[in-house]
């Protein structure tokens, strides 16, 4: 298998190199999250191997980034974090799965089999959801609106899936950056907001029409339902 291998610590990525080729796995290392998405936004990989805490962009950034940009391999994350929650917020951001630092050689090189065996049985494809008068297709990219095609650029349309992906939650503008524009780390916020006022004005997320997507006071953007009045 051909795997992308992200971790910043030099003689433990040496070590874990050493493993996956003498089990005959050829590895790209990268020591930085935006040198991996620049990587992988160019080149096919089979499987992903990511550390969680990198000096530029985290772990779970750099797999979220990927997913919007329809570049990502099944992803194992290897890392010191080992908390219930740090599991559970990976496995549910689209982790595969996730060994706590050191990992044992026999073990790692089992899980990286398994991952792979079962995302290849699964390849099941990404859903096409219904949010109101918005259409989303996660897999293809597109989005309706009033059963009308929208057409977006690529980041308006990544900043869509992301928001449409996280419905309610609070997105610090500087979070955005990180996932959105990942390998352009000086982007100006104002750029952001830019990018959310065209796609409230193209996907019509107004309050008449059942969506908020609101600046959040120094904080960032929420999208959000808004109940009909009873």
């Amino acid at each position: 298998m051909k795997i992308a291998f992200l971790e910043d610590d030099a003689a433990f990525a040496a070590d874990i190199i050493e493993w996956l080729e003498q089990a005959g796995h050829s590895v790209s290392w990268f020591r930085s999250g935006r040198e991996c998405v620049r990587a992988l936004s160019d080149e096919r990989y089979d499987l992903c191997l990511f550390d969680w805490i990198l000096p530029d962009i985290s772990g779970p950034d750099v797999m979220a980034s990927l997913k919007l940009k329809g570049t990502l391999p099944p992803v194992l994350f290897l890392t010191g974090r080992d908390a219930e929650e740090d599991v559970v917020q990976v496995i549910q951001a689209g982790a595969d799965d996730y060994m706590v630092k050191p990992p044992a050689r026999s073990v790692l090189i089992a899980r990286i089999h398994a991952v792979a065996r079962r995302c290849s049985a699964q390849l099941r494809p990404e859903p096409v959801q219904d949010f109101g008068s918005v259409k989303v297709d996660f897999g293809n990219r597109r989005f309706e609106l009033d059963g009308r095609a929208v057409k977006l650029t690529e980041k308006e349309t990544e900043l869509a899936l992301y928001f449409f992906g996280r419905v309610g939650m609070l997105l610090p503008r500087g979070h955005l950056i990180q996932v959105v524009w990942g390998s352009s780390p000086d982007i100006d916020t104002r750029t952001v907001d830019v990018h959310v006022s065209h796609l409230r004005g193209k996907l019509k997320l107004m309050p008449e029409n059942g969506w908020r997507l609101t600046s959040v006071y120094r904080q960032g953007y929420r999208l959000e339902r808004v109940e009909e009045d009873a």
